[in-house]
């Protein structure tokens, strides 16, 4: 279905028993609501969580915002390499404003809060904004953005920014995305190619849009750093990310553990920057462990 946040179409999907705890999920850069698989999402409602998943602003079945062109990636990186201001057509804040707007559209009043790499950063600005609307709150492979904090290497920045083929060559921009997927996934809980390839088929079909991931990129790197807000957060707060991760290096999820007040960290040896089947269950409860503490 889909609802108005923010004063933004936003595309939104719930399951899970209506009277359960809600758990709100945000997904990163340029995914859309299918980047929480649907065994993940079950394994959510089996803790008694009422799930709610949405496409971000820009993304998916979400409203577009391509009357605000293309940016260009190559100057936004260098500027933001050189510590220039970076400016888009919104910010990591207007994408926060609109997860809090998705619950005012399903009368929420509080939820806990599961957002992974760019989500991770709309909950931290999210927990910021709005602290009285988020129960607890889990950071999955995401960063602070503090410039201190190693980043990709050079092939890994490549391959991310690299320009996908045409739109209309399904078949091409699978293939681009699998070998994405075989740079920066988990290299302990490989997935078959096959299955790879089915989850990407299937969500470019859904909708593939380009440009919205890179104006998504461009309000990433208008962000900057995150470092000074993190001491405000005050709900219970758990970080998991990958020791393998090479697109947000481990670094980064023992430094917010370090800077969130009474966070806890789990550092998962083979993990990189995915959501590995094998790991589900330990999300799973990891999430409810967090939500207990609310």
């Amino acid at each position: 279905m889909q609802v108005t946040a923010n004063g933004v179409a936003i595309e939104v999907e719930e399951r899970g028993p209506v009277g359960g705890e809600p758990l709100l999920l945000v997904m990163g850069l340029g995914m859309q609501l299918l980047g929480w698989h649907e065994g993940l999402v079950d394994a959510f409602v089996e803790r008694g969580f009422r799930v709610v998943r949405f496409d971000n602003r820009d993304i998916g079945l979400s409203q577009s915002f391509d009357a605000e062109g293309v940016p260009n990636l190559l100057l936004g990186s260098l500027r933001h390499a050189l510590g220039l201001a970076v400016k888009g057509p919104y910010t990591l804040a207007d994408m926060a404003d609109d997860a809090v707007g998705v619950l005012d559209a399903l009368g929420i009043a509080q939820a806990h809060v599961c957002g992974a790499s760019m989500g991770g950063m709309i909950a931290q600005r999210m927990a910021e904004r709005a602290p009285q609307r988020v129960k607890s709150l889990t950071l999955m492979m995401t960063s602070s953005g503090s410039r201190l904090l190693p980043g990709p290497s050079l092939k890994v920045r490549g391959a991310l920014i690299a320009r996908p083929p045409d739109s209309a060559d399904v078949p091409g921009i699978v293939e681009h995305y699998v070998k994405l997927y075989g740079l920066i996934g988990s290299p302990a809980f490989p997935p078959p190619i096959d299955y790879l390839r089915q989850r990407f088929d299937q969500s470019i079909r859904r909708s593939y849009r380009r440009a919205g991931t890179a104006r998504q990129m461009v309000a990433i790197a208008a962000d900057g750093d995150r470092s000074s807000i993190l001491s405000r957060i005050t709900a219970p707060t758990h970080v998991i990310h990958g020791a393998a991760d090479v697109l947000v290096p481990v670094p980064a999820g023992r430094d917010l553990a370090a800077r969130i007040p009474g966070a806890t960290l789990d550092v998962i040896e083979g993990m990189g920057h995915d959501l590995p089947r094998e790991l589900w269950h330990r999300f799973a409860d990891a999430v409810a462990t967090i939500a207990k503490r609310a």
